[in-house]
């Protein structure tokens, strides 16, 4: 059933990300094709998924939902592509596929970065049946949070500050929770905007987002270490040969390995109070730190 699901809503979400890139005029060719092959490169679609199992679970009919799974895998795309430039990870690989600088030129990559982040906000703010505008200020402004200094660039800036020092598991958690946490719990809070569940609800939910995303940052660590660059797309080892700070390097490997379990169980307790039947959102939870890719 996760199986399936996941299957269903990556198909999904890809062709909401194409129709939306080939609906663009072509006066920018090249950009155009960049912003495809950063976009559309495959992935695990991890922060669709809970947008849209998430906003079903809470009754939301899925052309509802199909802005904001949108929109954050815009948001998710460009970071990838900025990471991956030579100022930042340096990386020539994303899964599996040469990275956009690589494909294209560093300049183009910068551009198709940015031009994918503004497109996030483009469709959020297009008329869509049942959501109101009050429904989508709230989602720019939670995109716009999880993605700005106050999420995903503050921690990537606390990253590239921390390579190569010694940081404390409290430092390394809040740079992850922002770097990394931040886009998945966003990813929740589309959905719980979009199906406008009870307060108490929205509270579990937004509990266990923050324990998935989390535990996604410590899995991938350690991955860098257990898995191999087939698996993985990418380098193996790059996190360690650029010396950066991870769990496993904090509390080795099998420190890390029963955080990500700890965290996983802290989810699934918060999963537990709600009304309703979640146990393809617990299943996702655990296929967070079973993964291996």
């Amino acid at each position: 059933m996760l199986t399936q699901a996941i299957h269903d809503y990556q198909q999904r979400v890809d062709a909401q990300l194409r129709l939306r890139i080939a609906s663009l005029d072509d006066s920018a060719p090249r950009l155009k094709a960049a912003m495809t092959h950063g976009a559309l490169l495959g992935g695990k679609r991890i922060r669709p998924f809970l947008v849209y199992s998430i906003g079903q679970l809470l009754g939301a009919p899925l052309a509802r939902l199909d802005a904001a799974a949108a929109a954050i895998e815009c948001i998710h795309a460009y970071s990838l592509i900025h990471d991956d430039l030579p100022a930042m990870d340096d990386d020539e690989l994303r899964r599996g596929q040469p990275t956009v600088h690589i494909a294209f030129d560093e300049a183009t990559a910068i551009l198709a970065g940015d031009a994918l982040q503004t497109l996030a906000f483009e469709i959020v703010t297009e008329t869509l049946d049942g959501v109101s505008a009050g429904q989508q200020l709230a989602m720019v402004k939670a995109l716009a949070r999880a993605s700005g200094y106050r999420g995903m660039c503050g921690g990537q800036a606390i990253d590239l500050g921390s390579t190569g020092k010694a940081v404390s598991l409290e430092a390394l958690t809040q740079l992850h929770n922002l770097k990394t946490g931040a886009l998945i719990r966003c990813a929740v809070e589309l959905a719980i905007i979009v199906a406008e569940p009870p307060a108490a609800d929205a509270s579990a939910l937004l509990q266990f987002a923050d324990a998935i995303g989390l535990a996604f940052q410590v899995q991938d660590d350690i991955l860098d270490i257990v898995a191999s660059t087939e698996e993985l797309g990418k380098p193996q080892g790059s996190d360690t040969e650029a010396n950066k700070s991870t769990f496993p390097k904090l509390l080795g490997l099998a420190g890390a390995q029963a955080t990500a379990a700890e965290l996983i169980q802290d989810a699934l307790s918060a999963l537990a109070k709600l009304p309703y039947n979640s146990q393809l959102i617990a299943d996702f939870a655990r296929y967070i730190i079973a993964r291996r890719i």
